[in-house]
């Protein structure tokens, strides 16, 4: 394949390095940038100095926070944040100013350790173990991230000359509603097309299921544990409201888009905290809950709200006490809406015939039971798809890993993808 390309390509595809990819990779997971934290500002300064020293021309910037909340479609946050930090980073345009842009969105978050006693490796350290990189952010995104910085870097490197420009979007806040991606967006950073190394197991995402955070608070009437009958129990209260919530999830799960078809369970509905009561000895007089709501694939946001606070309403009306002392549903936190393209949408073409020339095979095509940035770049306009080195399964977890080949397939694939969406002088094929 190499030799029916522009030699200048086929060199950048030939330099895609393992270990230039993994001790990127190394050096992205060894700064702790869990969302909220300093670390999380850190890491866009490390991502900014080599974005800089490749070539590109950066933008790193202080996120206005106060602002960007007050927008009306602010997609919320779940941790507070004294500071973000947004980047971009620009090469090509050589040719004329109607050329294509192409995305590339990577997110520097990650989510806590959880408890550090399940680690069997230094979380923080990216060791390499068994021909993968290990630690957290190494699959969930720092490792795809990695790849989008390489393949460019290959593509300078070589001397190939895009007519297009590529835009490598560095992003903070995407595990907690994506404040980051929103904030590139509302600085005018768009383009014609935009893939997320997201890990993806092999496969091409073309859609992402939405999810809410909502809140239960249930009521009920304190008395002293030995006149329990007395009082009212909001655990017993919340029960009802439980099994409610369950009888919804299976309904709304009945009938699902195609695309979902891997999952068991496309749109979960899950609650993930309960709190009840404040002494042993009483009958608690309230709970409080909070859950995650999946958004079907084309759901309005505004439509599950209602599924969900419908379904509670009718709870308390058919409870005597919980009709005249009702539970209440809030939102918070994140709020993710659902995003897609056509299987068959440019970028998806793109992707799948660039994995397809180098690799072979097809990429299966296939939806995403969790929320993502994805939704907020079509819902910009920009066409969108996750294709990534790992596997989903892996994140979030203890054992969070990428494998090295993974990482040199999809950073092969992106120089490919990059060279014939931006287009190059002298280029015969791709």
């Amino acid at each position: 394949m190499t030799k029916l390309l522009d030699p200048a390509v086929a060199a950048a595809l030939d330099a895609v390095d393992a270990g230039t990819l993994v001790a990127l990779v190394q050096e992205l997971v060894a700064v702790p940038s869990v969302g909220g934290t300093a670390a999380e500002s850190e890491v866009q300064h490390v991502v900014e100095r080599r974005l800089s020293q490749g070539g590109l021309e950066t933008d790193l910037w202080s996120i206005d926070l106060p602002a960007l909340a007050a927008d009306p479609a602010f997609p919320g946050v779940e941790v507070e944040r004294d500071e973000a930090w947004g980047l971009v980073g620009t090469w090509g345009g050589d040719g004329a100013e109607d050329e294509p842009t192409m995305v590339l969105n990577g997110h520097v978050d990650v989510v806590p350790l959880g408890n550090p006693d399940r680690w069997g490796l230094d979380p923080w350290s990216g060791a390499v173990r068994d021909d993968r990189v290990h630690g957290r952010g190494s699959c969930d995104m720092k490792g795809g991230l990695a790849c989008q910085i390489i393949a460019v870097e290959a593509l300078r490197a070589a001397g190939v000359r895009l007519r297009g420009r590529v835009q490598v979007h560095s992003v903070v806040g995407e595990e907690d509603g994506g404040l980051g991606t929103f904030a590139t967006l509302r600085r005018g950073y768009t383009g014609d097309l935009a893939v997320l190394c997201e890990p993806t197991a092999g496969a091409l995402v073309t859609a992402v299921a939405g999810a809410l955070t909502f809140g239960l608070t249930v009521p009920g009437r304190a008395a002293h544990a030995s006149r329990r009958q007395d009082g009212v129990d909001a655990v017993e209260k919340y029960l009802l409201v439980h099994h409610a919530l369950r009888r919804l999830e299976a309904e709304r799960n009945a009938v699902a888009d195609p695309v979902m078809a891997h999952y068991e369970l496309p749109y979960p509905l899950s609650v993930g905290t309960v709190r009840a009561g404040d002494w042993a000895s009483s009958v608690p007089d309230q709970l409080v809950a909070q859950g995650r709501l999946g958004v079907a694939l084309g759901e309005p946001v505004a439509a599950a709200r209602a599924a969900l606070e419908q379904r509670v309403a009718e709870v308390n009306a058919a409870d005597p006490f919980l009709r005249e002392n009702p539970v209440h549903v809030q939102w918070s936190g994140g709020q993710f809406a659902s995003g897609s393209v056509a299987a068959d949408a440019p970028v998806a073409r793109l992707i799948a015939s660039s994995h397809a020339a180098l690799h072979g095979g097809e990429l299966p095509v296939q939806g995403w039971s969790s929320g993502s940035d994805l939704r907020l770049l079509t819902g910009a306009g920009v066409p969108a798809v996750h294709y990534g080195p790992g596997d989903l399964a892996l994140a979030h977890g203890s054992q969070e890993s990428v494998p090295v080949a993974d990482l040199v397939r999809v950073t092969q694939t992106l120089v490919l993808a990059i060279a014939t969406a931006c287009g190059t002088a002298g280029q015969t094929t791709a």
